[in-house]
């Protein structure tokens, strides 16, 4: 049972965190960045579409989940990262502990609201798509394919947001902050593809342990359960594609790229919390 103590503290520390979040500059980034992405892809994509004789837009927004799968995992760090040590920095942390406020209230609400307004620019931009897509284009877009999209994004948007919170809460200097932001983008992103071409050419694994390697990176699971979609037979893929598509299948894929992106978000939010708890606040 939720004591009505901690409904009060929450509420009052998520409505700080909302006046925070419309007003600074991470939240117009991200929703930027969220529209440019998807307007480029889809009007790029439509008119190439009718120069070339062929109606596409499920196509564009196939193309264009793949693209976000990259770009959704640095907003979620760059919303999260840094939240603790600024608060650190400016005096908000130590005004906020003077009132009747506990440390897990706090650390929960931050991350509630951050996620609320890094999921909900996409689903406006999604929703927008869908009626663009319509009225516009004339063509009527995916819906289980779309909101397999948003729940795949949305997973990932928590795995990265518990890992930014994990930085905030362990990494005091801002440099090192942001060098481990970076850090950890760059080695999901480089997993994809990258280090894994590496290991079989060296190595020469088996696709059974390229798959297992793969899995351990929520950003390679979230492009698995998106292909998975798209293309249920992974020919892209090749072999691995084939091991994946026989043994393991579309629903089970889907299900790896929403279990183990929340589960690592989860992981990661929790060391977070501890570290949160038992440092000094300054």
């Amino acid at each position: 049972m939720i004591s009505a103590a901690f409904r009060r503290q929450f509420r009052a520390t998520a409505a700080l965190e909302i006046a925070d979040g419309l007003r600074s500059r991470w939240l117009v980034f991200a929703t930027v960045v969220d529209l440019l992405l998807v307007g480029i892809f889809v009007f790029a994509g439509m008119h190439e579409s009718q120069v070339f004789g062929f109606t596409g837009m499920n196509r564009v927004m196939f193309s264009c989940s793949h693209a976000l799968v990259v770009i959704l995992p640095l907003l979620a760090l760059a919303a999260t990262g840094q939240v603790i040590g600024q608060a650190r920095s400016t005096g908000t942390l130590e005004f906020l502990f003077s009132n009747p406020l506990t440390r897990p209230t706090y650390f929960l609400a931050v991350t509630a609201v951050r996620l609320l307004l890094l999921i909900g620019p996409l689903v406006v931009v999604f929703g927008s798509c869908a009626l663009v897509s319509r009225f516009y284009f004339q063509e009527a877009l995916d819906i289980a394919f779309m909101a397999r999209t948003l729940a795949v994004c949305s997973a990932e948007l928590i795995a990265f947001t518990g890992i930014g919170m994990l930085i905030s809460a362990t990494v005091r200097h801002p440099a090192r902050t942001l060098i481990s932001i970076l850090l950890v983008w760059a080695a999901s992103i480089a997993l994809l593809d990258l280090a894994l071409i590496g290991l079989l050419l060296q190595w020469r694994l088996d696709p059974q342990s390229v798959f297992l390697l793969a899995a351990l990176n929520p950003v390679q699971d979230a492009r698995l359960a998106l292909l998975a979609g798209g293309d249920p037979e992974l020919a892209t893929l090749g072999p691995v594609g084939f091991f994946l598509a026989n043994r393991l299948g579309n629903a089970s894929l889907l299900a790896i790229g929403l279990l183990w992106p929340i589960v690592v978000g989860t992981l990661c939010w929790w060391a977070g919390l501890r570290s949160f708890r038992r440092h000094d606040l300054l």
